[in-house]
């Protein structure tokens, strides 16, 4: 096991509310759940619960501990999953890291002419949550459980997150709108047609290309009303779905959700889309992206 069982107990704990509850759900005394606690706190020099007769309560550290707690423990079972698959599979395999904003299927579309240049290997897709801190800990660790990401880039982004990348496209900037919004009933749109309108950005920092859009429109279009948001996952496009606001995407992005519409604009801002892969790639990875590169270039 990659963590400390403890944690298990902890969580079982936090959400009953009881180290009685939590014994019965676990199958085991309350006098050994009450000694995995206090070893764990010992441990870890915190108290993680106040206790009363009217049951357990988190402390702020138990809180902090919670949340964290549980993306320990998802991250350590799908690391062994990952594991366990690529030691039945051997060396010939690629493994892609897939989530929705991550997307492989344009490589399986591929696959067929990708399958002519390097027939011995093999293609295992590994999903996973995209949450901030995932992102970072497979960007910074390709090559380990994960081969490869697909996803947009630039050399400033690489650099912090420890990576390479091969370029296959330079990505044109598209909007998003709810399939309600007045706009979803255009099939272009003119940089005017967002004037006054809340139009959804990654924070500056992330993507140099994006970093210049942004100087452009508030220079050229001081009109539009720029809103950032923290990072790229679901929840954005939840956001901009229940909302009036207008979200910056590309094509690759289109069927993350079903009631959202991209939409062209007539604009020249484009990001580089490509693979990201570990800055010393296996034989096996070295291959298959030279094999990428060539159908690509087809």
């Amino acid at each position: 096991m990659l963590y400390n069982p403890q944690l298990e107990t902890f969580l079982r704990a936090a959400d009953a509310g009881s180290f009685n509850k939590a014994a019965e759900e676990l199958y085991i005394t309350p006098t050994a759940v009450i000694k995995q606690i206090t070893s764990l706190e010992s441990g870890l020099g915190l108290q993680l619960f106040t206790r009363s007769p009217r049951g357990l309560k988190l402390t702020e550290a138990g809180k902090s501990v919670y949340k964290d707690a549980q993306y320990i423990i998802q991250y350590c079972k799908d690391a062994l999953m990952r594991a366990n698959n690529a030691a039945e599979q051997g060396e010939q395999i690629i493994r892609i890291g897939t989530s929705p904003m991550t997307p492989g299927q344009f490589l399986l579309d591929l696959w067929p002419r990708l399958h002519e240049h390097c027939p011995d290997i093999k293609f295992q897709l590994v999903p996973y949550e995209n949450t901030p801190e995932n992102a970072r800990e497979i960007l910074r660790n390709l090559g380990q459980n994960i081969d490869i990401v697909a996803g947009p880039f630039d050399a400033d982004a690489c650099a912090r997150w420890h990576c390479d990348a091969l370029e296959l496209s330079l990505e044109p900037i598209r909007c998003a709108v709810s399939v309600y919004h007045p706009l979803a009933s255009r099939d272009h749109l003119d940089p005017a047609d967002l004037h006054d309108e809340n139009f959804l950005m990654i924070h500056r920092g992330w993507n140099g290309y994006l970093d210049q859009m942004r100087d452009s429109l508030m220079r050229e279009h001081p009109q539009i009303h720029i809103v950032d948001f923290d990072f790229l996952s679901i929840n954005v496009f939840n956001r901009c779905e229940n909302s009036a606001d207008v979200m910056m995407t590309i094509d690759n992005w289109r069927n993350i959700h079903p009631l959202l519409k991209t939409i062209p604009v007539n604009w020249n801002y484009a990001i580089p889309f490509g693979l990201l892969h570990s800055p010393q790639p296996s034989d096996t990875v070295t291959r298959f992206l030279d094999a990428v590169q060539t159908v690509y270039e087809k």
